[in-house]
């Protein structure tokens, strides 16, 4: 058994208080996202997990990144029949969730996730290079491959189908947007008594503003 618990450290890089907060999250997740940024992050800062209930009744979480986020949500881009595609669909509620240790931060947000409209998803693969174009249509993602010889193969199959011409969005790819329902920000204390404020949507579109305990 590998023994974690002299595993420590101590939070004191930032506090978040009531009385330095906006009344929306959206505009608190917007500050803090640039705070990282400038503080020169190592990692990709716009790196987020994804959590859904899959189809086997199982939660499953796994790495995408953020493109988008807007007063309407959060918005990233998949495989519609992806294992995470399958899953939204059957069940749209889902949890995003950001941590950034250099300034010791995380971020969950709980939301209904709903596909993106046409023109929005045409409007991000136009955007992509090519290589990363080929590859969404190459890759059906999740699904059993004999090897990555096979996928190797048919990327190159099709950068000499679509060699000087423009390359298509597939049909089952295309963005997702989270509209949030809560949004829960932490922020690292000393002693672990950490700093934790939860934002809750309400019927008339203001948001319900709690501390909860560390």
């Amino acid at each position: 058994m590998n023994d974690l618990s002299n595993y420590r450290k101590s939070y004191e890089k930032s506090e978040l208080l009531e009385s330095n907060i906006p009344d929306d999250p959206i505009n608190l997740f917007n500050r803090w996202f640039h705070e990282v940024e400038d503080f020169g992050a190592s990692g990709e800062v716009n790196a987020m997990t994804v959590s859904t209930i899959g189809l086997d009744g199982f939660p499953k979480s796994r790495v995408v990144l953020l493109k988008k986020f807007s007063e309407e949500g959060f918005i990233f881009y998949t495989n519609y029949n992806s294992e995470k595609g399958k899953a939204i669909e059957a069940n749209p509620h889902v949890c995003l969730s950001f941590f950034w240790p250099e300034m010791e931060r995380q971020v969950i947000i709980k939301g209904i996730a709903q596909k993106t409209s046409e023109n929005i998803s045409d409007g991000y693969f136009d955007s992509r290079p090519d290589g990363s174009k080929l590859g969404a249509i190459v890759s059906n993602q999740s699904e059993v491959i004999p090897s990555r010889t096979f996928l190797e193969e048919n990327l190159k199959k099709l950068e000499a189908e679509f060699e000087g011409k423009q390359i298509p969005r597939p049909e089952n790819w295309g963005g997702f947007l989270v509209t949030p329902l809560e949004v829960e920000f932490w922020q690292g204390r000393p002693n672990r008594l950490h700093d934790r404020i939860r934002y809750q949507s309400q019927s008339d579109y203001s948001w319900k503003i709690e501390r909860l305990s560390s």
